[in-house]
């Protein structure tokens, strides 16, 4: 049975006297494989090697376990050139590397772990290769002595018990929040579309309480001063962690919250519903299909962003002239979009393409300028896959479910051929 790293990682992997280690070698009980991914070009992973570095030699150091080592890490090059990425590799860092030819693997990883950007570093089981965190970075960073390594994420029930405010009273979490869906907004006072869009934000909430929905919003503060803080949560309706608590700094690492305002919706089991909370609240304030529980297909628009730049997504760019043609596009692509969602949903997995229907919003005259379709060419089936920097179209022009599902079907099994996006 092939190794579940090798099949992760591919057959090679170089050491730092360029010899070939083989991946399956490096699974052992208790020990932590690390993806490193980095550059040379980019100056916060220049920041942050070092201090990796330093805590992967301490912490496989005899005085820290002994027995062999404990972490491993293969640096993941983002690097514009071989040279470069060896260089790197060579004069800062004393693990393992993937070969910088691998870059359908090297694509594969990021696409598999939703890496956006760089310094990441990716924790996964040595032996099964299943995640532990995607959120390495900041973990370690808050704990270079390794004492909670390797940082298993807390269930979010278990992250937020405590102490809330309520309109100056204190309550406990788990009373309030128990079987609820609850929203986590992340906002500060000094931040100007912070202030506009918590004024959106109390008027939906203050419609969806008179509705008697079962939910309720936790304000988790990013303010500089307490009296700061004060005069922010005083205009808001909702639940409030205390001014600099701890639990906001594990919840911004929980959801990897790179910038504020966001919402971030749960259902009652503290399971996410979305991380586009504020997208959603953009285009539907009155919350008329709050939570805003993924579908598996969806209009493009503002809040696809994240989909798009992440995930492999099969979109059709229907010829609208009018609303009856978004209908009857969405009839034709629905029930395969459920189909495939499902049967990815039974075996545990990720569903390997999200579906798009491409309507008359903006961002849709934006994607197409990009991908260079024109209004002749619709309507148009492609398969968009940003992560690969690849896309293909399906060659016919009248779009019915069994050439929908016949394209699909043909990318699962690898026998499209894709045009590069660096080439249009």
């Amino acid at each position: 049975m092939t190794s579940p790293l090798v099949v992760l990682l591919g057959e090679v992997l170089l050491n730092k006297q360029r010899e070939k280690v083989d991946p399956s070698s490096l699974a052992a009980d208790g020990r932590v494989i690390g993806l490193y991914f980095s550059a040379h070009w980019c100056a916060p992973c220049r920041e942050y090697t070092p201090i990796l570095s330093n805590f992967y030699n301490s912490f496989n150091s005899e005085g820290n376990g002994g027995g062999g080592k404990r972490l491993e890490i293969v640096f993941v090059s983002s690097d514009k050139t071989e040279q470069h990425c060896d260089e790197h590799f060579m004069q800062h860092m004393p693990w393992l590397l993937l070969p910088f030819s691998e870059r359908h693997i090297k694509n594969k990883l990021c696409k598999r772990f939703k890496v956006t950007g760089i310094p990441t570093l990716v924790l996964i089981n040595s032996v099964s290769a299943q995640l532990i965190t995607n959120n390495g970075r900041l973990q370690m960073l808050d704990d270079l002595k390794g004492e909670h390594f390797p940082w298993y994420p807390k269930p979010f029930n278990e992250v937020i018990a405590g102490k809330l405010l309520k309109q100056g009273d204190e309550v406990q979490a788990e009373k309030e929040l128990k079987g609820k869906i609850v929203g986590i907004y992340f906002s500060a006072h000094w931040c100007p579309p912070c202030k506009a869009f918590t004024r959106v934000l109390t008027d939906m909430y203050r419609r969806l309480q008179a509705s008697k929905m079962e939910f309720e919003f936790v304000f988790c503060s990013t303010d500089r001063t307490k009296d700061a803080f004060e005069s922010y949560y005083s205009n808001m309706p909702w639940l409030a962690l205390p001014y600099n608590d701890p639990r906001c700094n594990e919840l911004s690492k929980m959801f990897t919250i790179s910038g504020i305002p966001s919402l971030v919706l749960l259902d009652e089991t503290g399971k996410v519903i979305t991380l586009e909370g504020r997208a959603m609240t953009a285009q539907d304030p009155e919350g008329l299909d709050f939570p805003w529980y993924p579908t598996p297909l969806l209009e493009l628009d503002d809040s696809a962003t994240a989909a798009i730049n992440e995930e492999a997504c099969l979109i059709l760019f229907a010829d609208i002239e009018g609303d009856d043609d978004v209908i009857e596009a969405k009839d034709l692509l629905l029930p395969i979009a459920r189909e495939y969602t499902e049967k990815a949903e039974a075996t545990g997995k990720d569903c390997s393409l999200r579906f798009f229907i491409g309507g008359d919003e903006e961002m849709v005259d934006n994607l197409r300028e990009f991908l260079r379709i024109d209004e002749d060419s619709l309507p148009l089936l492609l398969i968009l896959d940003i992560p690969e920097q690849r896309m293909v179209r399906c060659q016919e022009r009248e779009i019915t479910r069994e050439i929908a599902r016949d394209f699909i079907e043909k990318y699962l099994a690898n026998q499209l051929k894709f045009e590069t996006l660096e080439g249009l």
